[in-house]
């Protein structure tokens, strides 16, 4: 009988392959820990409590990150049912929200509000609460699905079919923005990839997450990520008292609150995909904002969008080199959208004349794959200044931009000195290969003393002789592939500090010397040793 069951199981997976291997995972992989005590969200909150939070949500921005800050101010009640009010101010990139949320005392889900916090709400209910879906308080006659135990196998199962179980499976000592916890690791698998949220007995909201979706095939995207940056007690006065909301600052600086929009259907410069377009107003004054509808489509099939597009959005002078990168002033390289369609606000900083705003697109791949060099392509817009009261006027056709035909050291914002040598082997500012150069700089070696000692010590020697290597390369195109050869060893050489932590001075020494004495043996002693040993061979 056991051998005949043993049969048919292995005739199943068989069949069904590494689907039924990853279904009996889900169903059968046990959790628990041992630790006493049960946990829900909303465990312990109180008035006068304050956090602070930064997040992101796939359905927001394709999990564009920004902070949440809350306060619990009082308490109401609706019927029978008991809500907390939670007064929350949001800081977007540059955008600045404020408003109140209604919380459930017995799932700490919000279900009312102000409205100018609508997707950030939702945004909250699907990440720091998310845990509420299976773990609950009981208050008198409304009952949810209660507490859970941490030493329970499961805590509930993922909704869809094969979904994994949510478990306890871990204690671990975390550090976080907002301190160091002792906290219960929260598990569950998301396709290939775990999903954590790491929770702390007695205390409201989870402090750190990190989940990816539920996908059938290939590399899941962040389904959210969130971390506390501050937690505190007994703050009875409004901690937001004078910040003054974004909205309310455009309206008292005459900003439209209705507008028509511009539209434009172009394909990028290499004609790798069309991009649909509308922005407005069409005469977006400074201190105000554009907002954007982006929508990349396949050139061949306009019905069809192209997914999962790494892109960003810059604004150029009139030389195109570039003055600011929306992605950097949000805390990101560059944006992302799985589905291919965009719908954005930005902050206008330019003065009244033509501004030239760049879509610049580095390719298609999962968020977490650079996409190839090769697929660089953008799409270049001027857009009118306007001054408030002025007559809106027609935007200019979109043009390409033009190599300069000068040495000069373009920078973007919060960045030292450009890589001229390699800003003229690539041909942009933007090429992956120089923002390689500049995180790694800007990132890894100026975050350290003797570090930032190094770079003020090369840019002496760089820029001495930079400039006029850089006007031969766009002189002389052969020169320009010589030059290229041989920075592209030095640049893979540099790769190694991605795959590295650096926390100390004495590390980044470390990583430092061996890359210069890696270098020395690519570029001389490797070259050396080649000479020597053709020149023995000729004298045979």
């Amino acid at each position: 009988m056991n051998r005949s069951f043993a049969t048919v199981l292995i005739l199943v997976a068989l069949l069904f392959g590494s689907n039924f291997t990853h279904y009996a995972y889900a169903q059968f992989q046990p959790g628990g820990v041992n630790h006493p005590g049960v946990w829900y969200a909303g465990e312990g909150l109180k008035i006068d409590d304050y956090f602070s939070y930064k997040l992101c949500f796939v359905d927001y921005k394709d999990c564009a990150e920004f902070r949440m800050d809350l306060w619990i101010s009082g308490e109401k009640k609706i019927g029978t049912e008991e809500k907390w009010i939670a007064q929350v101010v949001v800081y977007d990139g540059n955008k600045i929200v404020k408003g109140d949320m209604e919380l459930g005392k017995v799932a700490p889900e919000p279900s009312g509000g102000s409205a100018d916090l609508g997707p950030y709400r939702s945004a909250f209910k699907s990440s720091i609460v998310w845990l509420s879906a299976f773990a609950t308080a009981e208050t008198g006659d409304l009952t949810g699905k209660g507490s859970k135990k941490f030493s329970a196998p499961s805590w509930g199962k993922i909704g869809n079919i094969g979904g994994d179980q949510i478990r306890p499976v871990a204690i671990e000592t975390i550090k976080v923005i907002g301190g160091t916890f002792e906290t219960i690791r929260i598990e569950w698998k998301s396709g290939a990839l775990d999903s954590k949220v790491w929770v702390v007995d007695d205390f409201p909201f989870p402090v750190s997450a990190s989940t990816w979706t539920q996908v059938s095939s290939g590399v899941p995207p962040q389904e959210y990520r969130f971390e506390l940056l501050e937690y505190k007690e007994n703050i009875a006065s409004d901690p937001f008292a004078g910040i003054i909301p974004t909205p309310q600052k455009q309206a008292q600086a005459g900003c439209p609150a209705n507008y028509d929009l511009v539209s434009k259907k172009v394909n990028t410069k290499q004609f790798t995909m069309l991009v649909e377009l509308k922005y407005g107003p069409p005469n977006p004054m400074p201190g105000c904002e554009i907002e954007w509808f982006i929508n990349f489509k396949n050139k061949f099939d306009q019905e069809e969008f192209i997914n999962q597009v790494h892109y960003d959005i810059v604004v150029v002078d009139d030389e195109q080199r570039p003055i600011r990168s929306i992605a950097q002033e949000e805390g990101r390289q560059k944006f992302f959208t799985t589905s291919g369609q965009v719908h954005r606000y930005t902050l206008v900083e330019e003065e009244p004349g033509t501004a030239h705003y760049v879509i610049w697109i580095y390719g298609t791949n999962p968020e977490q794959i650079v996409p190839p060099s090769n697929e660089l392509d953008f799409l270049l817009l001027d857009i009118p200044i306007g001054e408030a009261g002025q007559t809106p006027t027609t935007p200019t056709t979109p043009t390409t931009p033009t190599t300069p035909t000068t040495p000069t050291t373009p920078t973007l914002p919060g960045n030292g000195g450009g890589c001229l040598i390699a800003t003229a082997t690539y041909g942009s500012e933007l090429a992956p290969q120089v923002q390689f150069l500049r995180e790694i700089r800007d990132n890894t070696v100026l975050g350290t003393q003797s570090g930032a000692s190094f770079m003020t010590a090369f840019n002496a020697f760089y820029y001495s002789f930079s400039p006029t290597v850089a006007d031969l390369e766009r002189q002389n195109p052969i020169f320009k592939e010589a030059v290229k050869a041989a920075i592209t060893p030095l640049i893979s050489t540099l790769s190694i500090l991605n795959y590295v932590d650096i926390n100390s001075e004495a590390e980044i020494l470390g990583y430092g010397i061996g890359i210069i004495l890696l270098n020395i043996g690519m570029y001389f002693v490797a070259p050396v040793i080649v000479i020597y040993k053709i020149k023995k061979y000729l004298l045979k």
